[in-house]
C-alpha cells in the first residue's frame, strides 16, 4: 500500500500493482472461485488510490499546474466512472454473464486513466513542483491510503474539504466490515 518516494513514484507503483492484478484476472477461467478474491483485491487498491488522489493529488494539480482545474476535473470524472463499475462488480456474482463485460470495461477505463496520468498529468506536475513538494505529497498520499475506504462509495464527495472529512469514517467502517467478513485477506 505505501511504497515510499515522491507522489509520482508512489502512484506509478500503485498503477503497476493494479495492472498485475488485472493480468491475474485475465488469466483466470470464467466463473473461477478465486475471481471474487481478485475483484476484491483490485477494488480495495483502486478505491484507496482514488481517494488519496482526490484528497491530495488533484488539489495540488489545481494549485501548481497551468490548466490544472481542467486536468483535475477530467481525472475526477474518470474516477466516477470507475467507481460506478466497481459498485456494479461488487453486486455481480462471478458466474453472472455480465461479469466479463464489466471487468473488461473496468480494465479499459483504468488503463486509459493511467496512460493519461502518466503521459500528461505527472510530467506537468513534476515540472511545476519542487522535489520537496513532490515528496510531501507522496507522504500525504501514503497516509491517505492507510485511512481510505476499501469499498466503492460513488455518491461520496470527491473534492476537499468534504472528502477529507468523510473518507476516514467510511474507511473505518469498510475496514471493520472487511475484518468481519475476511474480505481482502487472501
Amino acid at each position: 500500500m505505501g511504497h515510499g518516494g515522491n507522489v509520482i513514484e508512489e502512484l506509478k507503483t500503485d498503477h503497476r500493482e493494479v495492472e498485475e492484478i488485472f493480468g491475474r484476472i485475465e488469466a483466470m477461467p470464467d466463473g473461477a472461485k478465486q475471481l471474487r478474491d481478485l475483484i476484491d483485491e483490485v477494488t480495495i487498491e483502486l478505491v484507496r488510490h482514488s481517494v488519496a488522489e482526490e484528497q491530495y493529488l488533484y488539489p495540488a494539480v489545481r494549485k501548481y499546474v497551468d490548466g490544472g482545474d481542467h486536468l483535475a476535473d477530467t481525472e475526477l470524472a474518470d474516477h466516477g466512472r470507475v467507481e460506478k463499475i466497481l459498485k456494479q462488480l461488487e453486486r455481480t456474482d462471478t458466474d453472472d454473464p455480465q461479469m466479463s463485460p464489466l471487468l473488461h470495461q473496468l480494465m479499459e477505463e483504468v488503463s486509459t486513466h493511467v496512460r493519461d496520468e502518466e503521459n500528461n498529468l505527472f510530467p506537468r506536475l513534476r515540472q511545476a513542483c519542487t522535489i520537496e513538494t513532490l515528496d510531501e505529497l507522496g507522504d500525504k498520499i501514503r497516509r491517505a491510503k492507510a485511512m481510505a475506504p476499501t469499498r466503492p462509495h460513488p455518491a461520496a464527495p470527491d473534492t476537499p474539504p468534504a472528502n477529507k472529512l468523510l473518507a476516514p469514517g467510511a474507511g473505518l467502517v469498510d475496514r471493520a466490515r472487511d475484518f468481519v467478513t475476511g474480505r481482502g485477506k487472501s
